[in-house]
């Protein structure tokens, strides 16, 4: 009998007996260098291969000549880990990996032209597995989607599987994606420190520390898999956390803010919680939503904060006015000139903006998304990008107070 959770670590234990019951259609793992994802993926497919006789997989890389030195040879790691040598055949031209006892197969392949994947074919069992290695490499959602409609058709429990490491901009298609929900969905995210140090060894620890005390933006990105953004991202502080409702309440006190939708914009409640010693602010809700009526908003800013007060845009004093009259501590912030930029300035100075990706979706991806502009020649433009930002001017009137004791201003063509 073999035991395959002492070949992984703990962080995928739980994953490894979800994945075997094939719970969901879609398995996204994400993260650093050194988190095993892809020895984990290899390891879980040839467990579910060896439980489903008829099971085969296939492999995906951006490019077809990468896929030797990548995911051919991570199950080749598996296979030898498992002391499953004698049972599996390795085969260079074409690539494949076949189980010599029932014949089932590991294709691999590149991506260059997708429509290519409709030929795919076996002469027994069934695609039950297909996995993208490097998933950030793909041109976008499209391809992906092409080969998905093409290699697991027909298959009643089959499953896509996603690794990467997040690309830096948050712009990034994959990383949009991962931010997405979706049904049937399941996204993992893992770090070097998840594993047993003598995994790694000594000599990786040391090149990750020194990263670290050289470039932590690059560490963070590179080594916990963190979306840090381009040379344009406005909040170069934001750190990705998962935060309990355990972990927020040692903080007494809450601020809420509330941006109005106009037109097509959505109404941005927020809520967060601020640690003044430490310079940090935390994203403890959201309400975000595009025509609402003002009873139905009321109901959900009363949902939320109850009787403390809410700090919304004045540029709609009517808002305000009829908010109150349903019960809403609402309160006018106090702009002015400039008080845009002072609190974009503010928040940019904080030492971090803890935002869990899962709790505030939509707040998280408003401030990782936030870039300067750029020209014609793809230089930045001076002066704060005015859009997708409404769960930001929802902070910045949240903490109006604490952002200036002088003024937060109110007119909204500095908004």
């Amino acid at each position: 009998m073999i035991n395959f959770y002492e070949h992984m670590a703990p962080v995928y234990w739980d994953v490894y007996e979800d994945f075997m019951r094939l719970n969901h259609r879609e398995y996204w793992f994400k993260g650093g260098r050194g988190s095993g994802k892809s020895s984990f993926i290899a390891l879980a497919i040839i467990g579910g291969m060896l439980r489903d006789r008829d099971a085969c997989c296939v492999a995906y890389r951006r490019v077809a000549n990468t896929l030797k030195d990548s995911v051919y040879a991570v199950f080749g790691w598996a296979v030898r880990q498992l002391g499953l040598e004698r049972l599996f055949r390795f085969k260079l031209s074409p690539l494949e990996i076949v189980f010599l006892p029932t014949g089932q197969k590991i294709l691999f392949r590149g991506a260059d032209d997708p429509v290519k994947s409709k030929s795919l074919a076996l002469r027994q069992g069934y695609f039950k597995y297909l996995w993208f290695e490097e998933i950030a490499e793909f041109r976008g959602e499209e391809d992906v989607r092409t080969i998905v409609q093409s290699v697991l058709r027909g298959a009643d429990k089959g499953a896509m599987i996603c690794s990467y490491n997040p690309p830096k901009s948050a712009l990034s298609w994959v990383n949009e994606a991962a931010l997405t929900p979706a049904c049937g969905r399941l996204v993992t995210h893992s770090t070097y420190l998840d594993m047993p140090r003598k995994w790694l060894g000594e000599r990786f620890l040391q090149e990750a520390e020194a990263l670290k005390s050289r470039s932590e933006r690059a560490y963070l990105n590179e080594y916990l898999g963190q979306v840090t953004g381009s040379g344009g991202q406005v909040f170069e502080n934001i750190v990705s956390d998962s935060l309990s409702d355990e972990a927020l309440s040692r903080f007494g006190r809450r601020f809420f803010g509330l941006d109005f939708g106009f037109a097509r914009d959505p109404d941005a409640l927020t809520q967060w919680a601020y640690d003044k010693k430490r310079s940090e602010l935390y994203a403890v809700s959201e309400h975000v939503k595009a025509g609402q009526s003002p009873e139905t908003l009321a109901e959900r800013v009363k949902a939320i904060s109850g009787r403390h007060a809410v700090y919304c845009d004045s540029a709609d004093p009517r808002m305000i006015s009829v908010l109150k009259s349903l019960g809403v501590n609402a309160v006018a912030v106090k702009k002015g000139p400039g008080s845009r930029e002072q609190g974009f300035r503010w928040l940019q100075t904080l030492s971090a903006i803890h935002i869990d990706p899962k709790r505030t979706p939509v707040t998280y991806g408003e401030f990782t998304g936030c870039e300067y502009r750029r020209d014609a020649a793809g230089r930045f433009v001076s002066g704060y990008p005015d859009e997708n930002d409404h769960t930001i001017d929802s902070c910045r009137y949240a903490l109006e107070r604490e952002i200036s004791l002088r003024q937060a201003g109110t007119r909204r063509d500095v908004y």
